[in-house]
């Protein structure tokens, strides 16, 4: 790729950006959401049309003009986002656009080895005849995966694949990565996980701003040098949290519990308790069950959930989302896209969608008090966008999740349930993140934290409680932080005494990250 710039109207996205890629070589693209990374990719896979510069596969100069033609020359995208069709089986949504056909006619046979060879190279445990909607995110992710890599391409772009991956998938991941590798597959790979990059990648480019600020083998680049050209400045080795004083109790569960329609158990026998200016971290490997027990707490279930939820002392009953956000108990769900925002939506009502009592009058909406929300949350938290009025599906990914942030933060909230806060963001993102959190436990707001990097969650928790298949097993304070013995107690290999009297924590300050780690 030579010269490429895009534009969209009046905004620059990409200025005389340059980017190669050579046979059997992983070429990570690096940069902050919003450097121009995904437009990038884009433009290789089709989707966008530059406004200038060329692209050549070996020589030949090519401008595919949709995904099809993309794939036909050899080049294959995997994008953050999935692309699957949810109502369909595993089995179609491998066969879509280059489904097998005989005489015009579909070959059902031919589709269900084809879905069966795909499956099996990934070790992904599920049915051809699955639909997609009936399995585990991750399972999804690895058929996105496979989808790509079954068509022999040249060139396959990865834009986060393992965001959404356990370890064990992860690994299977990268393992199919060498294979690439050793058969002549050049990749282009997209991470914001840093022990990725060390593991993974043979050639460097960082963009910032739509330019191209550093390119050269991996190998040049220790990690703050890598971050000092993604953001433009120095960052510290670690986060470090302000020590805080805890405040009163502002949630309880009490035997807590949940099960599918079908009587399987998500979670059983839930006792925490939360303060105000607390960070309590869920650990957990995935299917622990904290993401349920989030989402229930919140009132996604309804009424289906046993046991007591107690909020500033006062049971909680009839649990629903609406009831929960007018009680400021605020949700940061993992898939931000789902059930996060609204898409086609603009910035402005995604920021004042949980709160829009406040800027509307006998049930109309208030525009210039929408606007002046949307503003301030825009200069709090850095949201970029070239206006407020765009559609929020037209931000980063780290853009996007700081539109959620703002969202619940309108409520004025008293307790935020946090489920992968900063999945898919950027190291500058991340810290800005994290110095939101630092405010809100500050203001007194307690917090619930999920997050699959151990490190974050040792870093930014008061309190670790750990799960394993549906229950609270273990929980660790700053000083016994340690990754193995987590890890262990996530695997329910823990040797340790069991999870007691949670409830009954200490109120003197807590210790800051860097003497945490």
């Amino acid at each position: 790729m030579r010269g490429i710039d895009m534009r969209f109207g009046a905004v620059t996205v990409l200025q005389d950006v340059d980017f190669t890629i050579y046979p059997g070589e992983v070429h990570l693209l690096a940069g902050e959401n919003g450097a121009g990374k995904s437009t990038l990719i884009k433009i290789l896979g089709g989707i966008y049309k530059p406004t200038a510069g060329e692209i050549t596969l070996d020589g030949t100069v090519i401008a595919p003009t949709s995904p099809l033609e993309a794939n036909a020359l050899g080049i294959s995208v995997i994008h953050q986002e999935l692309s699957l069709i949810p109502q369909m089986t595993v089995m179609e949504n491998l066969g879509l656009g280059r489904y097998n056909t005989r005489w015009g006619f579909l070959s059902p046979k031919s589709m269900e080895d084809e879905a069966i060879r795909v499956l099996q190279s990934l070790s992904i445990d599920v049915s051809p005849y699955d639909d997609v909607q009936d399995i585990a995110l991750s399972q999804q992710q690895l058929i996105e995966i496979g989808k790509a890599t079954s068509i022999n391409s040249r060139v396959i772009v990865m834009d986060e694949p393992s965001s959404a991956l356990s370890e064990r998938d992860a690994e299977i991941l990268f393992s199919l990565i060498e294979k690439l590798k050793k058969s002549g597959c050049g990749i282009v790979y997209i991470t914001h996980r840093m022990e990725e990059i060390q593991r993974l990648a043979d050639r460097i480019t960082v963009l910032r701003d739509g330019n191209l600020v550093s390119s050269g083998p991996a190998s040049d680049y220790d990690a703050r040098r890598l971050v000092k050209h993604m953001v433009g400045r120095e960052l510290g080795d670690h986060y470090e949290r302000s020590a805080t004083q805890l405040g009163d109790e502002v949630l309880k569960l009490k035997d807590f519990s949940l099960s599918k329609r079908d009587g399987t158990r998500l979670f059983s026998q839930i006792n925490l308790s939360l303060r105000a200016g607390e960070i309590l971290g869920i650990g957990g490997l995935q299917g622990s069950g904290a993401s349920a027990l989030l989402a229930a707490t919140f009132g996604a279930y309804g009424e289906r959930p046993q046991g007591q939820v107690l909020l500033h002392g006062e049971e909680y009953r009839h649990l629903n989302p609406k009831r929960s956000t007018q009680k400021g108990l605020g949700f940061v769900t993992n898939d931000r896209k789902a059930d996060g925002l609204v898409l086609p939506m603009s910035i402005t009502h995604n920021i004042t969608l949980a709160s829009l009592k406040n800027y509307s009058k006998w049930g109309f909406p208030i525009q210039v008090k929408e606007d002046e929300a949307a503003m301030s949350s825009q200069q709090e938290l850095s949201i970029r966008a070239a206006s407020l009025d765009m559609p929020v599906q037209g931000l980063s990914g780290g853009n996007q999740q700081k539109v959620v942030l703002a969202k619940w933060m309108r409520i004025a909230p008293k307790v935020i349930l946090m489920d992968e806060p900063t999945r898919g963001v950027d190291i500058g993102a991340k810290w800005e993140i994290y110095a939101l959190l630092d405010a809100l436990v500050a203001q007194g707001v307690g917090i619930i934290l999920i997050t699959s990097e151990l490190s974050e969650l040792m870093a930014l928790s008061d309190r670790i409680a750990v799960m394993h298949r549906g229950e609270m097993v273990q929980e660790f304070r700053p000083s016994q932080y340690n990754p193995e013995s987590i890890l262990a107690a996530a695997m329910g290999q823990s040797n340790s005494e069991s999870l007691t009297n949670m409830e009954n924590h200490s109120q003197s300050k807590q210790p800051s990250a860097k003497e945490r780690m």
